[in-house]
């Protein structure tokens, strides 16, 4: 099976820095991780550029938009009423905290992530999102490329998010640029080499892996 700081390791030194989440700031991650749910990231950055032209992302800004004017806004992205609903329920669970993004009166990371997926419209995965890119901290994030990588590379229980989050832990020595690096970087593979087996094949990881086993 293959180890997962080499994987990190070798997507690192073949790819560089991911540079994942691309953003200026961490209210502009919070809103794109709502408004790419269930679309391309082209179309969401539509919807991200004019909520940005709109608001920049501040929250008074955020919080006083109508429902109405905020569906206009990120019509581009799609199931623009649930979104808009749930980026006004974010921003007040933020205001709710003074906007600290450190764990809080000894809160653990998994309490955490409880009560953001008890907010509508935070599933899994944009609840990992946030323990990764907002609250800076270690947490694997095994969304679709992930578990189509892991899948080509011979891990089991990759069909469901939460199957595989069960089955794999990040290394303990990672530090949450790692971790935040380590996805961002299967994202960017993905995109160029999980098109199909044969691009998969001729890519440098899967030469690394034959050449690891020789």
């Amino acid at each position: 099976m293959i180890e997962l700081n080499w994987l990190y390791q070798t997507l690192s030194k073949h790819m560089g820095p991911s540079g994942w989440w691309p953003a200026d700031s961490k209210q502009e991650i919070i809103i794109g991780a709502i408004l790419v749910q269930n679309t391309t990231w082209k179309n969401a950055d539509l919807s991200l550029q004019a909520l940005k032209n709109k608001t920049n992302f501040k929250p008074e800004k955020i919080l006083h938009l109508t429902d109405q004017e905020l569906i206009e806004t990120i019509k581009p992205s799609g199931f623009y009423r649930n979104k808009s609903r749930t980026i006004k329920l974010i921003y007040q669970w933020f205001n709710n905290r003074d906007w600290n993004f450190l764990l809080q009166n000894g809160e653990t990371k998994s309490q955490l992530r409880k009560e953001l997926l008890n907010i509508t419209g935070i599933g899994n995965e944009t609840a990992d999102v946030y323990l990764v890119y907002i609250f800076d901290q270690v947490e694997f994030i095994p969304d679709s490329y992930t578990r189509r990588l892991f899948k080509k590379l011979g891990f089991s229980h990759t069909n469901r998010y939460e199957d595989l989050k069960c089955h794999i832990t990040l290394p303990q020595e990672f530090t949450y640029h790692e971790a935040q690096d380590f996805h961002g970087l299967i994202d960017e593979f993905g995109k160029i080499y999980l098109k199909n087996d044969v691009i998969f094949n001729n890519s440098f990881l899967a030469k690394e892996i034959q050449l690891s086993k020789s």
